[in-house]
């Protein structure tokens, strides 16, 4: 069976392999990888191991050092930050398992972050350890493995308080079964929230002084997130086995500018303000208008990319309320990408979608 998605452990078992080989630095207990091994992991050699996020060195290297220490790791960001894939990728360098996740939403249940009961075998004997169905977070205390939490703030504040005591005492009670299950050694918690969910459901201050927070920061210039998305465009089309497609480096560098142009509010050389619309543009939304556009150059055009195959997904980005975002789009359309001489394709392609 081929999946869409391998988890990071599968689809980089050979490079996570190679550098458990030749890795002789200290690991903390219960660690497959030294942290310095971790860290290679993550950002790449230039040689046989790829980068998995590119962005500032210090950054990853705060990541890994908290892991290797008994307090959690919150990875705050932007949308698109790439919270998810960098927590992704350290849970399974560091325990070689990334799927003890838990997924917060509005909906999440303590028992996502407790325990749970099998309410068939709980009826029929009672409460025993065989009716128990632990969480992720219960599994990852009991085998010494990184747990994750992704999206922390849409989770209710009470479901969030249940795991002050797993942070701070490192176990968790089963007052049902008069015991407890203890943390092993390697365990730990890499928890994402979004900036944007600030007031949803806030950290209590006794939760938040259980994390050393990391903020994951925008690419800091065009280029470093034009080679963002190219590469992960690259990864995705590979994955999703699209037909050979010529991918221009010159609609990749168009729809990271008009992304950051809107995100910023202020063309890239200062000189033109423009408005901001009501979505968040990230790097994320860049890679999917532009795996979107890969598709529809292959199944239904030359196999080219061109404007025409992402000016449709560019407008749906941007216009998410359709009053208020279609005129910062159409302003913007007009006053900035109609004048740039070099753009006068991409101008055409997106004025026949809008």
């Amino acid at each position: 069976m081929t999946v869409l998605r391998p988890h990071a452990e599968d689809q980089y078992a050979e490079e996570l392999a190679l550098l458990a080989k030749d890795d002789d630095r200290p690991r903390p207990p219960g660690w497959r990888l030294s942290p310095w091994a971790v860290t290679r992991y993550v950002l790449g050699d230039g040689d046989a191991i790829s980068p998995k996020y590119i962005g500032p060195r210090r950054v990853v290297e705060v990541a890994v050092a908290t892991l290797a220490t008994d307090r959690a790791l919150l990875l705050l960001g932007v949308p698109g930050t790439a919270k998810t894939w960098l927590s992704e990728h350290l849970a399974a360098a560091v325990s070689g398992d990334s799927t003890l996740l838990v997924q917060g939403t509005a909906g999440t249940a303590e028992e996502a972050v407790r325990y749970g009961w099998n309410y068939a075998r709980l009826l029929a004997e009672g409460p025993s350890v065989d009716a128990l169905t632990p969480s992720p977070v219960m599994r990852a205390m009991a085998e010494g493995r990184v747990a994750r939490v992704e999206e922390l703030t849409r989770m209710p504040s009470d479901v969030q308080d249940a795991l002050i005591t797993v942070l701070s005492e490192k176990t968790l009670p089963i007052p049902e079964l008069n015991r407890e299950v203890q943390a092993e050694r390697g365990f730990n918690l890499i928890a994402t929230a979004n900036d944007r969910d600030r007031g949803v459901n806030e950290l209590s201050s006794a939760l938040r002084r259980r994390f050393n927070t990391v903020v994951l920061p925008v690419p800091a210039t065009a280029e470093e997130e034009v080679e963002i998305v190219a590469r992960r465009v690259a990864q995705l089309g590979r994955a999703l086995e699209l037909p050979e497609t010529v991918t221009g480096m010159d609609e990749i560098r168009r729809v990271v500018t008009v992304f950051r142009e809107l995100r910023a509010g202020v063309t890239e050389d200062g000189r033109t303000t423009v408005k901001s619309p009501s979505g968040t543009l990230s790097t994320a939304e860049a890679i999917s208008v532009l795996t979107n556009g890969i598709a529809l150059a292959a199944h239904f055009g030359d196999g080219v990319l061109r404007p025409s195959d992402v000016a449709a997904g560019i407008v749906g980005a941007v216009v998410q309320e359709p009053v208020s975002d279609r005129v910062v789009w159409r302003e913007y359309l007009e006053t900035v990408v109609r004048e740039r001489g070099d753009w006068r394709d991409f101008y055409r392609a997106c004025r026949e979608v809008s």
